[in-house]
Parts: structure tokens; C-alpha cells; sequence
């Protein structure tokens, strides 16, 4: 069976709430799962430690900062989700047509499929003042789907999970180059970022989401705003 799994951030709680709902509004009926990391800990599945400096979480493995709690976990998503494909994305998505395409025709022959982004960002900072990091394929693990039948995922261990740096994860290091699939750049389109794509079928707030200051004007804010209001009205 196909799932969707879904980042879970605490401050975020309302991207969430949307990118879930927009799911279900273009018709996915499948499951849609929420990564949450204090649900990893509690299974003792996430066992790497976790500091904070300068208000903002950081992951001493990695050396480096965490914008958010499913900066690494995302990556237990095949074995949470165990076979199938699996799609992982940020919550700071707004879905625009129904996700089950997404799945139509992908080749069991890749481990994973994403949209290769060519994303070196300019500024120091992005979303609510987290510090903006810069890592081998930035943005690829944002929305990608996971082949769980696949044999180079079982390479995705609970040691490398624990144990390997962020950017190594982050730049899919336990899959060779060529079992990597390519999605097209309209499942995941970046606001402020990528350009000449009139009606992508996703768009990521990767920046920041409509309800951070100073991003409330952004292409796509308004239909945020109103799948928000729709799910505080009829959402579950």
C-alpha cells in the first residue's frame, strides 16, 4: 500500500494542519501519517542527541543546526512505513491536485524519487529566523518517495539513522547516483525560489509559510489561508 508521511513540527502546527488537509481536499483517501519526533524517542527508534544553541535545535552528530524536529527524522519514513512507496514531505506544503498521481508509474527499479532542485540559497536566515543551511542536494528529501521493497534501502539502518551526519542523509549517501528517480519540478515548487511554473501541483513554503511575518504576501498565500479557514471549519 502507498502512505504519505508528513513532518511534524511543534511551531508548525498549522502548516501541518494544512498540508494535510489539502490532501485530503484534492482526494487522496490513502493513509497520511504524521513523523513526530517525540513519538521516535518514546519508541527508542531516534537516539541522537539533541542540543540547542542560540534558541534554535542542534544536532551535534551533524555539527549543525535543525530548522526543525524532522530535519533528520524524516528519513525513518521507510522503515515506519515498512513497504510500498512511501512519500515523505515538509509540512510546509500546499497540495493543488490529488497526490495519487505522484504514485502512478514510478519504476521499482530507483530507491527513491524526488525533484532534483538546483537550490544554493542566498540568505543566512529563512522561516521565523532559523538559520538557512546549505548541504549536496538541498531540498531533494523535502518530498521524496521512498521504495521500502527496495534492497539498497535496508541499507538505511537504525545505526546510520543514529549515527550518520545530516548533510550524508540529506544528500541520500547510502544509494548509488543512479537509483536515484526524477519527479517533475511541479510536485514540489518552491515560492520565492524556482520560477515559470504557472499551476504547480505543490508548492513549498520553503522560505517560510504564509503565517510567519513578512511572508504573509507570497504567491499562493492566499490559497494557504483558505484551506486553513476550511480545515477549522470542517477538518478532522
Amino acid at each position: 500500500m502507498n502512505s504519505i508521511w508528513i513532518g511534524y513540527e511543534p511551531r508548525e502546527a498549522a502548516a501541518f494542519a494544512v498540508a494535510r488537509h489539502s490532501i485530503r481536499q484534492c482526494g487522496w483517501e490513502g493513509p497520511i501519517n504524521g513523523i513526530v519526533l517525540s513519538d521516535l524517542r518514546q519508541r527508542k527508534l531516534y537516539q541522537r542527541p539533541t542540543a540547542w544553541m542560540d534558541n534554535q535545535m542542534w544536532d551535534p552528530i551533524s555539527g549543525a543546526p535543525m530548522s526543525t524536529e524532522f530535519a533528520i527524522s524524516r528519513f525513518f519514513t521507510p522503515m515506519l512505513a515498512k513497504t510500498g512507496w512511501a512519500l515523505f514531505m515538509d509540512c510546509d506544503f500546499l497540495i493543488r491536485h490529488d497526490i495519487g498521481e505522484v504514485f502512478d508509474n514510478l519504476d521499482p527499479a530507483y530507491a527513491i524519487y524526488c525533484v532534483w532542485h538546483n537550490h544554493a540559497p542566498e540568505g543566512i536566515t529563512k522561516m521565523d529566523g532559523m538559520t538557512q543551511t546549505k548541504y549536496a542536494r538541498k531540498n531533494w528529501s523535502s518530498f521524496c518517495i521512498y521504495n521500502c521493497d527496495h534492497p539498497s534501502n535496508v541499507k538505511l539502518t537504525l545505526s546510520k539513522l543514529n549515527k550518520w551526519p545530516g548533510r550524508d542523509l540529506h544528500a541520500f549517501k547510502w544509494l548509488q547516483d543512479d537509483e536515484i528517480g526524477e519527479l517533475s519540478p511541479t510536485w514540489n515548487y518552491l515560492v520565492g525560489v524556482n520560477h515559470g511554473l504557472d499551476n504547480p501541483k505543490c508548492v513549498h513554503f520553503t522560505l517560510g509559510t504564509p503565517d510567519m511575518q513578512g511572508y504573509d504576501k507570497q504567491p499562493f498565500a492566499d490559497e494557504w489561508y483558505a484551506t486553513l479557514e476550511d480545515w477549522a471549519l470542517n477538518g478532522q
